[in-house]
């Protein structure tokens, strides 16, 4: 099988790394990959913003399936115009990636097939978010209703904070609808699922660490760090979840003829009165990808292409026995202006058995592998045990060097 792996992110080299150890993958193609994807397979330096070069790239290139990371190209409809092309594609179609490129919409589904989530309340017009929180006389979560690679979301501590984070996030392009939700209080959790339109096969629950600083201080990130599986989630509670939160929207999403084939991503909150839907997204997790999918026994790309054309075995998937802890190296900067073009030492002397590099913001330079980008690294370290997980991510962290690394030392602290 011919694969074309769409994205450049960590979450793509995990994939790239996991889908070339199924014996039916003849050739990888990575657009544009990084330089972990080109470990696996070949990086085409190709724009994403052309949807038909690409579907004209696969067509010469005899792609049997394409396999989309991120979420941009999916809002974009890449999935339908292969589709349309004949050519199977692992990831919703543009109307059913709707469930994360617009929260609104996400929340009209929620409410449709009686998921429990926040109150809401959205608007189009910021002087009417403000006139309403002011009146409300509290803080609000306040969300962006588009996409804001991760940084569309403010909780806010009081209703100061939650009238600065209505004009910030109103003068954004993902702003030009907002929503104001109850804050909800408890532990989160996120849970990833392939779908291939009906059915649901849930991988293990992990737990994303967002804000840049220990103890969850700082600005808001795409990703500090992740834990899987999450032990504070019983088989109960996690059945309960699939049950309650996951399975509805599927079956909203077909009832609505756009049903959802590819990863369904929903961000949970743990409360008194049970799970609570926060979010759903239409991709693998950045980082959560390169803590869960290290725990998969079985082959990804036969259950991808399953997915794609609508015919999913759940058992052929499996879990293995242990945890993953990923720690992400960030650049100086981050998560505003990160510096670039460090020389990093140290990652090709950590080829063993419970620790997985995953590349994110590097390049190839004359000066050797250096820094290109916010978040660097994602160093994952497997293990029997939390701890041994844990330890072992955190000493592969400490011996890669580079200018102005820092990683949150707290990641898997639960």
């Amino acid at each position: 099988m011919n694969v074309l792996l769409i994205g450049s992110g960590g979450r793509e080299h995990a994939l790239a790394w996991k889908i070339t150890q199924s014996p039916r993958l003849r050739r990888l193609l990575c657009v544009p990959g990084n330089t972990g994807t080109g470990a696996y397979g070949i990086n085409v330096p190709f724009p994403l913003s052309d949807i038909e070069a690409l579907v004209d790239l696969a067509q010469r290139e005899n792609i049997d399936l394409l396999v989309v990371g991120p979420d941009n190209p999916l809002a974009d409809g890449i999935v339908d115009h292969f589709i349309a092309a004949g050519i199977p594609a692992f990831g919703p179609t543009a109307a059913a990636a709707r469930i994360e490129s617009s929260k609104s919409f996400a929340k009209e589904v929620m409410a449709t097939a009686h998921v429990p989530t926040a109150q809401t309340h959205v608007f189009t017009d910021a002087a009417a978010a403000l006139t309403f929180a002011r009146n409300s006389g509290q803080a609000w979560v306040v969300k962006a209703d588009g996409l804001a690679l991760g940084k569309g979301v403010v909780v806010a501590d009081d209703l100061p904070a939650t009238l600065a984070a209505i004009e910030h996030l109103a003068a954004t392009p993902a702003g030009q609808q907002l929503l104001l939700e109850e804050r909800l209080y408890g532990r989160e959790v996120s849970v990833m699922a392939l779908c291939d339109g009906q059915r649901l096969l849930p991988l293990p629950p992990a737990r994303d660490h967002k804000r840049l600083g220990a103890g969850d201080t700082g600005p808001n990130t795409g990703g500090m760090g992740v834990v899987a599986p999450v032990d504070d989630v019983s088989p109960a509670l996690f059945d309960q979840i699939m049950s309650t939160c996951m399975q509805p929207v599927v079956d909203e999403l077909a009832r609505r003829k756009t049903p959802f084939r590819g990863v369904l991503y929903g961000g949970f909150i743990l409360t008194e009165k049970g799970p609570y839907a926060l979010e759903f997204n239409a991709r693998f997790g950045d980082p959560e990808a390169q803590a869960v999918l290290p725990l998969i026994e079985g082959d990804l790309l036969e259950a991808l292409y399953e997915c794609a054309i609508g015919g999913l075995h759940p058992e052929k998937l499996r879990r293995r026995r242990g945890y993953a802890v990923c720690v992400v190296l960030c650049a100086e900067g981050y998560p505003g202006k990160p510096r670039k073009g460090d020389p990093i030492q140290g990652v090709e002397a950590l080829e063993e058995d419970e620790i997985l590099v995953f590349h994110a913001g590097t390049q190839i330079s004359p000066r050797g592998l250096c820094t290109n980008g916010g978040r660097v690294l994602g160093v994952t370290g497997l293990g029997s045990t939390l701890a041994r997980a844990r330890a072992n991510a955190y000493a592969a962290a400490e011996r890669i060097s580079f200018e102005g690394k820092h990683y949150r030392e707290d990641i898997g602290q639960e």
